[in-house]
């Protein structure tokens, strides 16, 4: 049960350390003068599209998390030995 714990804590502070990385700056960046017309903008867009490239885009992102994640689990695991 104790292995469980652990990934569980991992998981949290990564997840937590990803939102305050990119939700912070974004919506600080939101608050500003130019942030608002970008906002108002996009709300002004009809319907939502999805294309290749942003499907691409958030696969590519997963895989560069899931990279990170094992280089960083297999770099803590050969420094115990």
């Amino acid at each position: 049960m104790e292995i469980f714990r652990s990934w569980w804590v991992r998981l949290t502070g990564l997840l937590g350390a990803t939102a305050l990385a990119v939700f912070v700056p974004a919506a600080a960046w939101a608050a500003t003068p130019a942030g608002g017309v970008v906002l108002e903008a996009a709300r002004r867009r009809s319907g939502v599209r999805f294309s290749p490239f942003t499907c691409a885009c958030c696969l590519i992102v997963l895989a560069v998390i899931v990279v990170v994640l094992v280089y960083v689990m297999r770099s803590r695991r050969s420094g115990r030995r």
